[in-house]
């Protein structure tokens, strides 16, 4: 009666043992996979460095770049650990250097796109905004001084200047004579032309 029990017993605990038994072997080849592909990026980077680099610095053209991107392909070697053999890791790395390049170029390339559209658009405000400034500078004394002028002559001055109202319609406008505007405005300019050049 306990026989079927002990016999199936005996089977379940075997195929645990199985089991566990695959799942070392299955360990232990993982475990010398990585050991042999350590070995292998080792061997790969003493061999091949130097061909990496040189073909890198011919596509680049500038070498402290080229020799940090070389150490990059061999890091990136490092994510095919498990994919990796003898015959096949040469093509690897050229791969990874060439998209390592490919890489490069286009950020590189992007770079230059940016920095020139800085400098054209760059140039032109700087253009466009010093004469701007120039003017504000110059209106800003401009107006300083007329507070300095007589009453009647900063009025026409004001109506001439900023209004762009001519001697006749200034003179109607004041009741004044069109030689008493004009000889206001003449003085006027006079002492603003003066006073702007001492201040420029």
């Amino acid at each position: 009666m306990y026989w079927p029990l002990l016999t199936l017993a005996f089977f379940f605990l075997l195929s645990i043992f199985a089991s566990v038994k695959h799942n070392f072997i299955k360990a232990d080849i993982m475990e010398s996979t990585l050991n042999n592909s350590d070995c292998l990026i080792e061997r790969s980077y003493n061999d091949y460095h130097q061909t990496i680099l040189n073909y890198i610095t011919y596509r680049i053209n500038h070498k402290y770049d080229a020799e940090d991107l070389a150490q990059d392909v061999f890091i990136r070697l490092i994510d095919y650990k498990l994919m990796l053999r003898e015959e096949t890791v040469k093509y690897f790395l050229f791969t990874i250097a060439r998209n390592i390049i490919i890489d490069y170029l286009r950020r590189y390339y992007k770079k230059q796109e940016i920095t020139s559209y800085i400098y054209d658009h760059a140039v032109t405000y700087t253009n466009e905004t010093e004469p701007n400034l120039h003017a504000k500078e110059i209106l800003f004394l401009e107006k300083n001084k007329l507070q300095s002028f007589p009453s009647q002559r900063k009025t026409i001055y004001i109506m001439n200047r900023f209004y762009e109202k001519s001697t006749g319609e200034i003179a109607e406008e004041l009741n004044l004579s069109k030689r008493t505007v004009e000889n206001h405005l003449m003085i006027g300019r006079k002492v603003m032309r003066n006073y702007i050049k001492q201040c420029i």
